[in-house]
């Protein structure tokens, strides 16, 4: 309420100390007395990232209001290959583990951290970057023709960066394991980001989505057997259920 009533600079500093107030709350907090249902506060997380990858969706459908042709239409199957992608990569196998491994845990305080770490903090730049990846599509989109400007070009390659590098956070956090190829794929999406701006738009999505895909194609490949025991484990527990 203070805020409203102050200048843009100053509300904006005094709204970013309340929302780091916030967030940074739970740090300090002993985290003992939190009461959680692992499987619900996992889906209620999976099911925000299910809403933002639908964001990216209909981003793509904003972008095309201008016009369709064969450009506009080129770069609509792209973008919903980076969709697909982004989505792939987190409920394929990453959101099984993660919410596996938090309903294991025995511990109330550790568990709670656990959910604290991957879930309430981690989600957050991955939904970002989801956004983010929404934000380049539409405005590619919108001017499919035209070199991607700085803003864009980041937004686009940039997000599709930041998703990875969350999941390679939240993989640490959870399991403990380092998924180097997605470290790989974020590092050469941000040295793709000046040559972005300087390409075809058509051949900056087509960049973004097909390191995407490679970088699953490869998981799926190595990790096959693991992939296979832990989607047979997830199919079983739910027929019981």
């Amino acid at each position: 309420m203070v805020g409203s009533l102050l200048d843009r600079n100053t509300r904006a500093a005094l709204w970013a100390a309340a929302l780091m107030f916030d967030m940074g709350g739970p740090l300090v907090i002993d985290p003992s007395g939190w009461r959680l249902v692992p499987g619900h506060f996992a889906e209620r997380h999976g099911l925000i990232v299910i809403v933002a990858l639908g964001e990216s969706i209909v981003a793509i459908g904003l972008g095309a209001e201008a016009g369709v042709d064969g450009g506009v239409i080129a770069a609509a199957v792209l973008g919903i290959a980076v969709a697909c992608a982004l989505w792939w990569a987190y409920f394929d196998v990453s959101a099984l583990v993660a919410a596996r491994r938090l309903a294991q845990l025995d511990s109330v305080p550790v568990r709670n951290r656990l959910a604290r770490d991957a879930y309430s903090y981690l989600h957050l730049p991955m939904v970002a970057g989801i956004v983010l990846v929404a934000l380049g599509l539409k405005s590619t989109l919108a001017h499919v023709g035209d070199p991607l400007e700085w803003a864009t070009a980041t937004a686009l390659v940039g997000g599709a960066a930041l998703y990875l590098l969350a999941h390679v956070a939240f993989r640490r956090r959870t399991l403990g394991t380092f998924p180097v190829q997605r470290l790989v794929a974020a590092v050469l999406l941000i040295g793709f980001v000046p040559v972005a701006h300087r390409i075809e738009p058509l051949v900056t999505v087509g960049v973004v989505a097909s390191l995407l895909w490679a970088t699953i194609a490869f998981e799926s490949v190595r990790h096959a057997e693991a992939r296979r025991e832990i989607r047979g484990a997830d199919h079983a527990r739910h027929h019981r259920d």
